[in-house]
């Protein structure tokens, strides 16, 4: 079974969104999609001052196996971008919990959030 956190929210895409103690929000992706992806060799970030908007992908992760869209969790201004996985994308690999994608600022959260319990209810159904 994939792991959950507790404290994030989550698009039903696997995506996770948490607010910071400074009102931004962090998205990354969850351990779920990570795990589909396999080893993610590069990810392609947008630039801090670009708009996202909830619902709509805002980068591409792209895998020995694949390339993926991600889906922003809420509307907003990207205010910081995670350089560090320019240059280490497998980063999301071994943390996806700690390799936030992007930070938000004036985020307004996506109505399509889930709660864990409701993420894991997804994840019940996606790996029978």
């Amino acid at each position: 079974m994939s792991e959950v956190l507790k404290e994030l929210k989550y698009l039903e895409s696997h995506e996770w969104a948490r607010v910071e103690d400074d009102g931004k929000v962090s998205v990354g992706i969850t351990d779920f999609a990570q795990h589909a992806l396999g080893d993610i060799v590069y990810v392609d970030l947008p630039e801090a001052g670009d708009e996202v908007t909830a619902g709509e992908s805002f980068c591409e992760i792209e895998s020995v196996k694949s390339v993926s869209g991600v889906y922003s969790p809420a509307t907003g201004t990207v205010a910081e971008v995670n350089e560090a996985l320019l240059d280490s994308p497998e980063l999301i690999n071994e943390d996806p919990y700690g390799s936030w994608l992007i930070k938000i600022e004036n985020a307004e959260l996506s109505d399509a959030l889930l709660d864990s319990e409701g993420y894991e209810a997804v994840l019940e159904n996606e790996e029978q």
